[in-house]
């Protein structure tokens, strides 16, 4: 009986994660997103949310990031990328419909080396946690824009490219926005960035929802998932009130 109890005991005390049991990455600054961002809920670091990154930032201005959590159960509820020690350190905020899987891919800017880190709010009530790290010589989110040293660069802004592809039993979408995305840190250009998304199927039904931050690279790139072999529509629009939009 000791040994039965003894087990329970142990289970649940593993069931959510405490501050000293945090895989930091060499950041310590969990605690402070968990109460901003997560409103300091329950959360469990689980493995199933994996953040893939490159070892090392080659251009800290576009370092790609793919989050799979494909294999979680359940319903998604919520989904948060941020990265943890960037000046703008939120990526996206994700309100998906059940036709979205858990994968998405996105470039964004980085300052210095930092954790990134994943978080999905499922049904369970809990936000399942995943961690990924970059180690960058830095310079990412105030480094000068490319894309405004380009002669006509505004004529471009909005326009979008992309490709549908079928896998298995998933519509893959990889989308290309030309668009600066100005986090107003560099120089004395304001912020100018595209700030909002919405993903629609071609009956107009909302497949997903985005909230976007200045982290995003400039002319970002955005890969997602579909459950089954459908058509969609992309709507963007910047803080600018400018919108855009484009069938895959």
């Amino acid at each position: 009986m000791y040994t039965f109890f003894l087990v329970i005991l142990l289970a649940a005390s593993t069931a959510f994660a405490h501050a000293e049991d945090v895989p930091r990455h060499n950041s310590s600054m969990w605690d402070y997103y968990h109460q901003r961002l997560l409103d300091k809920q329950n959360f469990v670091f689980d493995d199933r949310v994996q953040v893939k990154t490159p070892p090392f930032a080659e251009d800290a201005r576009q370092v790609p990031i793919e989050v799979d959590a494909r294999s979680l159960s359940g319903t998604t509820q919520k989904i948060m990328l941020w990265a943890e020690l960037n000046p703008i350190p939120q990526i996206m905020t994700v309100t998906p419909g059940e036709q979205l899987e858990n994968l998405i891919a996105v470039r964004i800017r980085v300052e210095q080396a930092t954790t990134i880190r994943a978080a999905f709010l499922q049904d369970d009530g809990l936000w399942h946690v995943g961690t990924g790290h970059i180690e960058a010589a830095g310079g990412g989110c105030t480094a000068p824009s490319v894309i405004r040293a380009e002669e006509g660069w505004e004529k471009h802004v909005g326009k979008i490219f992309g490709a549908h592809h079928l896998r298995d039993n998933s519509s893959i979408l990889r989308m290309h926005i030309s668009h600066p995305m100005d986090n107003g840190l560099s120089g004395n250009i304001p912020e100018y960035f595209i700030d909002q998304a919405q993903l629609r199927d071609d009956s107009g039904q909302v497949l997903a929802d985005f909230e976007l931050f200045a982290s995003v690279s400039e002319n970002p790139t955005l890969t997602l998932a579909l459950k089954g072999k459908r058509k969609a529509r992309l709507w963007l629009r910047d803080n600018n009130g400018n919108q855009f939009s484009a069938r895959f």
